[in-house]
């Protein structure tokens, strides 16, 4: 059985865009937690700064998130904001404890 991925997403805004980016991240929260793998698609806002957003991940499998990565919404997301995210991290986590 393939061991359960966590993603930990960060994206930050450029000042002028945070409600485009805000309002195309939260696009993604219904069709996500319908998909096959998905155990998890937590979307958070920085209390301090926010042009920041946090999405914390629980995927059956790397091989279902990766599945993910390639569908239509996160697409029209990636599409839709293209101009408007300053900054983007990503980091493939498992859990140890």
């Amino acid at each position: 059985m393939p061991e359960p991925l966590t993603i930990v997403a960060r994206i930050e805004a450029k000042p002028d865009q945070i409600d485009l980016v805000k309002s195309e991240l939260e696009k993604l929260l219904e069709p996500t937690l319908t998909e096959p793998g998905c155990l998890q698609y937590d979307m958070h806002q920085d209390n301090d700064n926010p042009a920041v957003f946090l999405y914390f991940e629980n995927w059956e499998s790397r091989e279902l998130w990766q599945a993910h990565m390639n569908n239509a919404p996160l697409k029209a997301y990636m599409e839709a904001t293209r101009d408007a995210v300053a900054h983007f991290t990503l980091n493939e986590m498992t859990r140890i404890g």
